[in-house]
């Protein structure tokens, strides 16, 4: 019989060296758990951040760009001002030279005018002897 009791307690010992080795196993995977758990919001964490910096240097290349197409639209609109100043000026330039040759053109038909009348009236008077002349032919 004292085998039976050794046998039991032998039994006893190693049951209650299983279940010792049952909790340290499960205080062993709730600690891997809890490590994971943790290993995952260090990952997230890292995630959001990596996240916040694309997003941050995402932002401040967009701004760079929209600073650019800005200062090409002013360089634009200045250009547009000068050309629109260039054209207004040529134009004012033309309408002078147009201004000019009315005026020499109309200098030049009142010259021509002045010209023609006066040859109108030499030939008038140039008449007016002639037929003085043979009036007084026929008259004799």
């Amino acid at each position: 019989m004292a085998e039976n009791a050794d046998l039991l307690a032998l039994l006893a010992e190693m049951k209650k060296s299983m279940e010792k080795g049952q909790e340290e196993m499960k205080d062993r995977m709730e600690k891997g758990q809890e490590e994971m758990r943790k290993g995952q919001e260090e990952m997230r964490k890292g995630q959001e951040e990596m996240k916040n910096q694309i997003q941050s240097h995402v932002e401040c290349k967009v701004g760079e760009i929209k600073d650019h197409v800005n200062s090409c639209i002013e360089k634009i609109e200045e250009d547009v001002q000068s050309v629109k100043r260039e054209i207004g000026e040529v134009k004012g330039e033309v309408e002078r030279k147009i201004e000019e040759v009315e005026d020499k053109v109309q200098g030049k038909i009142e010259e021509v005018e002045d010209k023609i009348q006066g040859k109108i009236e030499e030939v008038k008077e140039k008449v007016q002897v002639k037929i003085g002349d043979l009036e007084k032919r026929l008259s004799e």
